[in-house]
């Protein structure tokens, strides 16, 4: 093997030209036709590049073969990997890897040392694949050695079992470029040439090795000779940052400095850029590619297997359901809101809970079949046909297909046509597995997995993202390095895994050295590039962030220049947001409840956005248990409490209070009220039942009998253009009798509220229309009407304060109703008028923009 060293090379202006000049007489002095002849380059895409570079030399006529060593050996043959071998393919080395655990003696530790396992496996392949097979198991034993022996009681005992464990893994197996050590590849080729990048591949060396005096190893990255235009841009935070390099890289595409490469060392920080530059119409393509799981097809498949969990929130499945075909978007949404109205937060107490709703049942019932293939433990092979079935029963199948990424999931996962038996013969594949194993297995395949789509990679973009050693030999007009900042673009990168520096020489892994060469090396090519914009942010969470030692040792002159902003900046006149005053006359209300007609009092804007316009938030399903929820519990409980004395009276106390706990856990469990969730109320739950039983001891001495609970009651209200509907749930109507012992009815509304809260409901008169609303859906004339609010105390206090006069309270009411909305259908403005408290829990606040009005 000839070694050609950079200061052997000839120094032709482009890298390029040397390359291929010294590629081209190898060739010539071997005697070889350029056919026969392999030129290896560092990475993929300079396939391409070196190809068109040679035509651009050389013109037409018969070129080498320019390849990196991987795909070589995919073109020479394909790789299937059976039995123990480690494949690069997590859906199939993570059943391999816990095999070989559980054969160490591990199998209590697996899932703590597989992600482990894994890492170090990946990257002893590289060192393992640059041996030739037959001399493989020579150089395991030479390795034995350099790992040692952890004793049974050594702090790093599991590592070394790892690391024993991958390595034993990786020379057992078949790699997919052993086919490059076959002799009749040898043969085919006479000549073989090595362009070396920043870091020595070490099955290149040794492929170069193999073919002796016909190969040929020489640098592609020559030692600089000057640096292009450099600017240093210190922004203040990662957001300033990210503007103004995207800033940078619209300047340069506007004067026609293409392509611009993106070189960016944080990946948040390039995302970021790229929005804001197709936020400017500036489209890029990265040849990073993203994580598989990331993508809208991954997304959908895993809130699938969610879905399908024996214990998934009604979130999960909703979230689900709205990828799904199947489901009719009418269906969905009644659905959706039937759980909401209902905070049905688990899904397994939906079908239970949609008895009487027909059509909320029959579509729990089309959601349950689709669940159905994905419930029970099972082996891997099982599972994909399941969630094969799962996803073309529901529709998702074809959507899927037709996309880039749901292609490469569906391949991933080995749920494409042709690979459904691809891993029966992976070691472990076959052991059962659990729901939750088989969602952390796909989750894991997803997330290990790099998207690139094909359109990105073909198409011409004059900007490319990229990261900053692949900017070696490319012809790139300017370049926005972003993020060189002390963290995240080191001089000396710390080395991965967990191997000593001993055992890094000695395995072939890079040692900090070498990667502190190569970072230097990447970061001096970079700077030849024309046009450069260094960027780099000065502080993050609060903390000062210095510049890169790399930029630091940038010539002084380059610190010293005013560093420009290229953003351009844009006048915006500053204009107060009016008060909204909204006519709501051409949108009638048909039904008015208690609730609402509080709305329109206490502010009138809220009334229109919220009821004219219908206007409601979503209530969350998986939010921690509120007042609310305890409220509405505490309704169900008494209400099946008093129906039940009502049928079978007793005045045991013991008696009532036992039908009181039996009462509270019966609807704790219709409503799906998790224990732990429900903990801090039930605490209080046994001071709360002895209060209430003392208040409806001395409620009933006084003459008060339960009636009825829980009453929807409505009331036909004429008004001059038109009618209106009152409409209401009354939480309990007693039959009771007044001071002067007229018997009579009493209309009761429970409340959890501080009683100093109820007792000001009470002494504010008209200004509170609750128990009045309620009042007027009663029907009159069946004898004297009053009406209290019941404060049922959880420290154990159960309070009655009654509203005086509240028969006079609903005539002054359904006056003020009528007055109301004539005004309202002759054409009164509905102005934002609330104040207080009203506002800070109002739901249109963000609409009325009451925190920027000009007032």
């Amino acid at each position: 093997m000839t070694v050609i060293a950079k200061s052997d090379a000839r120094a032709a202006a482009p890298m390029w030209r040397s390359a291929l000049q010294a590629v081209q007489e190898h060739v010539r002095c071997r005697g070889v036709h350029p056919a026969r002849a392999v030129v290896l380059v560092p990475y993929a895409q300079l396939m391409a590049e070196a190809q068109r570079q040679w035509t651009r030399w050389q013109g037409d006529g018969f070129a080498p073969r320019f390849e990196t060593t991987r795909n070589w050996a995919r073109q020479l043959a394909g790789f299937v990997p059976q039995g123990l071998d480690f494949a690069h393919d997590v859906a199939r080395d993570r059943f391999t890897g816990a095999a070989l655990l559980e054969r160490a003696g591990l199998a209590a530790q697996r899932e703590m040392l597989l992600a482990p396992l894994l890492e170090a496996a990946g990257q002893l392949a590289p060192v393992a694949a640059a041996v030739a097979p037959g001399r493989r198991a020579e150089w395991l034993e030479r390795q034995r050695g350099v790992l040692g022996l952890a004793g049974e009681g050594s702090a790093l005992r599991y590592e070394a079992a790892v690391a024993r464990v991958a390595l034993e893994w990786v020379a057992a197996s078949r790699h997919a470029t052993d086919v490059l050590f076959e002799p009749g590849v040898r043969t085919a080729v006479d000549a073989l040439v090595l362009l070396q990048g920043f870091q020595p591949d070490a099955l290149a060396q040794a492929l170069c090795a193999a073919w002796g005096d016909s190969a040929l190893a020489l640098p592609l990255w020559q030692a600089p000779t000057g640096q292009g235009r450099i600017r240093l841009r210190r922004a203040l935070d990662a957001e300033d940052e990210a503007q103004r390099a995207a800033a940078c890289a619209i300047a340069h595409v506007q004067a026609g400095r293409v392509p611009v490469a993106l070189a960016g060392t944080d990946r948040a920080l390039v995302r970021r850029i790229t929005a804001l530059l197709q936020g400017a119409g500036l489209a890029a393509r990265d040849e990073n590619g993203w994580t598989l799981s990331t993508t809208r097809a991954a997304a959908q498949v895993m809130a699938a297997l969610r879905a399908c969990a024996w214990d998934a929130g009604s979130d999960a499945v909703l979230d689900w359901l709205k990828a799904v075909p199947v489901i009719e978007e009418p269906a969905l949404r009644a659905l959706e809101q039937w759980l909401r109205r209902n905070a049905v937060r688990r899904w397994s107490g939906a079908p239970g809970r949609a008895q009487g709703r027909p059509a909320i049942a029959a579509t729990i019932a089309q959601v349950e079949a689709l669940r159905a293939p994905m419930r029970a433990a099972r082996p891997l092979a099982e599972w994909l046909r399941g969630l094969r079935q799962l996803l073309q029963a529901s529709g998702q199948w074809d959507a899927l297909q037709q996309d880039d990424a749901g292609e490469r999931v569906l391949l991933e996962l080995h749920l494409a046509e042709g690979l459904e038996g691809s891993l029966a013969d992976a070691e472990g594949a076959g052991r059962r597995l659990s729901p939750g194993d088989f969602g952390h297995w796909a989750d894991q395949v997803l997330e290990a997995t790099r998207f690139k789509p094909d359109w990105e990679q073909d198409a011409a973009a004059d900007l490319v993202v990229l990261p900053l050693p692949q900017l070696l030999a490319r012809p790139f007009a300017a370049l926005v390095l972003a993020g060189c900042d002390e963290k995240r673009l080191q001089a000396a990168p710390e080395p991965p895994g967990p191997w000593t520096q001993a055992q890094r020489q000695a395995l072939g892994l890079p040692t900090r050295e070498a990667l502190e060469a190569a970072q230097r090396a990447a970061w001096a090519d970079a700077l030849q590039i024309p046009w450069v914009d260094v960027l780099w942010r000065a502080s993050e969470g609060g903390e000062p962030l210095l510049a890169s030692p790399l930029v630091l040792a940038l010539p002084p002159a380059l610190h010293a220049q005013a560093p420009q902003d290229t953003r351009l900046p844009r006048a915006v006149a500053p204009g107060a947001t009016p008060r909204p005053w909204p006519v709501g006359a051409r949108l009638p209300v048909a039904q008015l409840s208690a609730s609402a007609y509080a709305d329109l009092r206490h502010c009138p804007y809220r009334f229109y956005a919220l009821r004219q316009l219908g206007l409601q938030e979503q209530d969350e399903l998986e939010a921690e248990l509120d007042k609310r929820d305890f409220g509405t519990w505490l309704h169900a409980v008494l209400q099946r409490f008093h129906e039940g004395l009502r049928d079978a009276p007793t005045r045991d106390a013991a008696e009532r209070s036992a039908r009181l706990d039996a009462a509270a856990s019966q609807a704790r469990e219709q409503l799906g009220l998790a224990g732990s969730d429900f903990l801090p109320y039930a605490s209080g739950w046994p001071q709360l039942c002895d209060g209430y039983l003392r208040w409806l001891d001395e409620h009933e001495a006084a003459g008060a009998r339960f009636a009825r609970a829980e009453v929807e009651a409505q009331r036909h209200l004429a008004l001059k253009g038109g009618s209106l509907e009152l409409v209401g749930k009354l939480d309990r109507i007693d039959e009771a009798k007044d001071a002067e012992g007229r018997a009579g009815t009493l209309v009761i509304d429970y409340k959890t509220e501080g009683s100093q809260t109820t007792r000001a409901r009470v002494q504010a008169g008209t200004e509170d229309t609750q128990l009045a609303f309620y009042a007027a859906l009663m029907p009159e004339g069946r004898g004297p009407l009053r009406a209290a609010y019941v404060n049922v105390g959880e420290r154990g206090e159960t309070r009655t304060f009654e509203a005086p006069d509240v028969e006079q309270l609903r005539d002054a009411l359904l006056a003020g109703i009528r007055d109301d909305f004539d005004r309202i259908a002759q054409g009164a403005g509905l102005p934002a008028l609330g104040e207080g408290s009203v506002c800070d829990w109002c739901a249109a606040r963000g609409l009325c923009r009451k925190d920027f009005w000009n007032e």
